[in-house]
């Protein structure tokens, strides 16, 4: 069992199959070893979570239903998501792909991206014009990828970061840019914080 915290969303507005409230904090319970989620920044009432179940789901706590809004099937567990407010879910899993999915057209990929050797551990979005993901895997690397529609799709891998390391834990380290969108981090089994 997993559980999902949310302090913004009302505790009215989601229906999940188990819910708890702990000092305002609302948490509620999916059965699935392992859960993922990335609340939306375009809107506070829509959420996104991948899990080893092998499916993405994006969840809007406005429409008073049990099921997700969208599942995406994948072939393999998925172990990191990222949402763009362009209507675009990017999904990386143990199959070392990431996946590029347009919500308005559920169960569609919309092109793949191929480069990392292991399993994908995190996602992460450029924070000024979304333009841009920042992948971390457990290669050992970090790469970026262009993820505008119409870019030549031999050219979406921008670069290449080495040096966080991955060790027999597996552990699903994170990544993340800087506010400005120039330096990326990524966590290491090291202990250490890496920056580029």
């Amino acid at each position: 069992m997993a559980a999902l915290s949310m302090p913004s969303i009302h505790p009215n507005r989601i229906r999940g199959k188990e819910k708890r409230s702990c000092d305002g904090v609302e948490r509620f319970f999916f059965f699935s070893p392992s859960l993922f989620w990335n609340m939306f920044v375009s809107s506070p009432c829509v959420f996104a979570s991948a899990s080893d179940d092998r499916t993405a789901r994006v969840w809007d706590t406005r429409v008073h239903r049990r099921n997700a809004a969208h599942t995406l099937e994948h072939a393999y567990q998925v172990t990191s998501i990222a949402y763009s407010s362009h209507h675009f879910v990017y999904t990386g899993s143990i199959d070392n792909t990431i996946v590029a999915w347009d919500i308005r057209q559920p169960g569609e990929k919309v092109f793949g991206l191929l480069g990392h050797t292991d399993t994908i551990s995190c996602l992460a979005l450029h924070p000024d014009h979304e333009t841009h993901l920042l992948s971390h895997s457990m290669d050992g690397t970090l790469r970026t990828w262009d993820i505008r529609p119409f870019c030549d799709k031999t050219k979406r891998h921008c670069k290449t970061f080495c040096g966080a390391t991955h060790n027999a834990e597996r552990r699903l380290l994170k990544c993340a840019w800087s506010r400005d969108g120039k330096m990326v981090t990524g966590g290491s089994a090291d202990r250490m914080v890496h920056i580029w």
